[in-house]
């Protein structure tokens, strides 16, 4: 008696089941990443980080502008 039995199916049939599987699996992480994205999507609009990144980048950049000026060698 074998260990396994070669199993035999037809060319057809493999393709449609890997075609058929393909496409479920282009769905699902599709479906998978859109929930993901609603999701991060939901949690930053209630955190309220926008302002925090505006005066962030307002210090920066006043940072930035006053040390251009300080520097002698940058101004002319």
């Amino acid at each position: 008696m074998e260990i396994y039995e070669k199993v035999k199916r037809p060319f057809k049939d493999i393709i449609l089941n890997n075609f058929l599987g393909g496409i479920a699996w282009a769905v699902g992480a599709t479906l998978g990443f859109s929930v993901i994205i609603f999701l991060l999507t939901y949690v930053f609009k209630n955190v309220d980080w926008i302002p925090f990144i505006g005066n962030f980048v307002s210090d920066l950049t006043s940072y930035v502008l006053q040390n251009l000026q300080n520097s002698p060698q940058l101004v002319k």
